[in-house]
């Protein structure tokens, strides 16, 4: 997939650039072999001084800031420090939730392999994480997640813990999700495997907040990538 830096640019000021990433894009260069680049790469190709002010996981899309100079760095990072960023995601979840401001608050750990966590309540970090239900369907719910903390995969393995993982997370108890299980008459071809309705953990970025240089807020959102507005639209076609 080629990407054109400047249509993922969501909003730009003399200090700030942020962008909606698409999914199976890293954020920052992976330590191993390359293996099809990363979003850093592309945004210093843009422009050479940009810095990643956070990140997102490879599959996860959605509104990602960039620094454009060494005190705009700062002062984004020290709001994320003081949990003065707000972040909303929205996730597909597997079953029926009616979350209403619940707070997930369980310590994460790391695992040594770093590819996963774990919720350890005597070595982890503290965690939280507030899950909002949007809509309800048929055997899914569509969540808004605010994460008060930053841990790796925290939105995903709080979520399992509601028993209300991420539709295509099977690290964390995540089922796929087929268009066969919304619809009461669905018909595959003879011989064809039918695919799942999204590819990749159904996490999207959909909103950051924060304060620009001279201290006015901004509230930027991103857009549904292409695979999330499918996954959504059948579900509000076929799962309601």
């Amino acid at each position: 997939m080629k990407i054109n830096f400047k249509d993922i640019i969501l909003f730009e000021d003399n200090d700030f650039l942020l962008v909606n990433k698409p999914p199976h894009l890293a954020t920052l260069d992976e330590r191993t072999a390359d293996r099809g680049g990363s979003l850093l790469r592309l945004a210093k190709e843009h422009n050479p001084e940009l810095q990643a002010a956070h990140r997102l996981d490879k599959e996860t899309s959605g509104v990602l800031a960039f620094a454009k100079n060494p005190a705009a760095y700062r002062h984004l990072a020290m709001q994320f420090e003081h949990r003065e960023v707000t972040k909303r995601y929205h996730a597909v979840a597997n079953g029926i939730h009616n979350l209403d401001s619940i707070s997930v608050y369980l310590p994460i750990l790391a695992l040594k392999n770093g590819t996963a966590v774990k919720i350890d309540r005597a070595e982890g970090k503290v965690a939280e994480t507030i899950f909002n239900t949007l809509k309800v369907y048929r055997g899914y719910t569509l969540v808004e997640c605010i994460p008060i903390t930053g841990r790796m995969h925290q939105i995903r393995i709080h979520l399992s813990c509601l028993k209300a993982p991420i539709v295509c997370d099977p690290q964390y108890g995540g089922e796929p999700i087929f268009l066969s299980s919304l619809k009461k008459k669905f018909n595959l071809k003879k011989e064809t495997e039918e695919q799942p309705l999204i590819q990749r953990v159904a996490l999207h970025a959909y909103s950051l907040s924060f304060a620009l240089m001279n201290g006015e807020p901004v509230r930027v959102e991103a857009p549904y990538p292409k695979d999330f507005e499918v996954l959504v639209k059948q579900l509000n076609k076929f799962g309601v």
